[in-house]
């Protein structure tokens, strides 16, 4: 426990009750994490300056103990406070940063002979047992787990703006382009010729290679029924009147039988009436 007892031995006169060992025994154990003293209280003082040592009325109240530290380099700073409870001390060590608050709760008589207060030989007792509940249950809010934050905090954010970078589409409020699929080309006009805009919808026979004006129901696309006009039409056109493929409109309606008439086509009753 290197530097221990040099502090004991600078605070032993001021020590009057077993919570100030205790609680000079976790002010060293946060010291050797890499944080050095402030002051006493929860609000900065004038004129502070950060130091290994125990400050001036540290332990003014053996009900209430508060002491803030910061780290040698200045990145953190923590909030100690030792509450007195019965035969029992609650320790709480707090983030500023990040206000995470880590606690211990011992028992005191387990740690101090309280017969010996001043001697640093023999006031001791579980030294190694204390120092480890200490390291493993308050000082993981401090520097290491601060440290281990920021450092994971600035990582995660490098992946995410190397992901948004790689995958502009992962972006949930990225409106997206609207692109063509991929390997289709839009059918835009030849910028050479000004007058061809809208020139696909006057050419009535599709010539530009788009759809014109007149549908063609044998080249439609749609599902048309078995009859080929090149087979002739019984009693009104030979075999091969109308050429294989060829366009045809039929005027007249197919078969040898009319159908019968349309009940839209029926004359008015009365029609035939020259007394009407």
């Amino acid at each position: 426990m290197a530097g221990l007892e040099v502090l004991f031995n600078c605070v032993s006169s001021s020590i009057t009750c077993p919570q100030d060992v205790v609680v000079c025994f976790v002010h060293w154990e946060i010291v050797k994490s890499g944080y050095k003293c402030l002051g006493t209280g929860d609000e900065p003082k004038d004129g502070e300056k950060k130091t290994e040592l125990l400050p001036p009325s540290w332990n003014a109240s053996s009900e209430l103990y508060t002491l803030r530290y910061k780290s040698s380099d200045d990145r953190s700073s923590v909030l100690f406070k030792a509450i007195t409870v019965d035969s029992s001390m609650i320790f709480n060590l707090m983030d500023s940063a990040t206000e995470k608050v880590s606690d211990l709760t011992i028992n005191v008589s387990d740690y101090v002979n309280v017969e010996n207060l001043q001697m640093f030989d023999s006031v001791f007792k579980n030294t190694e047992d204390l120092a480890q509940k200490v390291k493993t249950s308050l000082l993981p809010s401090a520097k290491g787990e601060s440290t281990a934050n920021s450092t994971r905090d600035r990582d995660r954010g490098r992946d995410n703006n190397t992901r948004r970078d790689t995958q502009p589409d992962s972006d949930p409020l990225r409106i997206p382009t609207r692109a063509p699929p991929s390997g289709h080309k839009p059918n835009w006009p030849d910028p050479l010729a000004p007058f061809a805009a809208g020139g696909a919808d006057l050419d009535p026979f599709g010539g530009r290679g788009a759809g014109g004006m007149i549908v063609d129901p044998l080249r439609a696309g749609f599902p048309r029924s078995g009859f080929d006009p090149s087979g002739g039409i019984p009693g009104v056109l030979p075999p091969g009147a109308v050429p294989p493929g060829a366009r045809f409109d039929p005027f007249g309606p197919v078969g040898r039988h009319r159908p019968g008439p349309d009940p839209d086509h029926l004359p008015p009753p009365g029609y035939d009436d020259m007394f009407m």
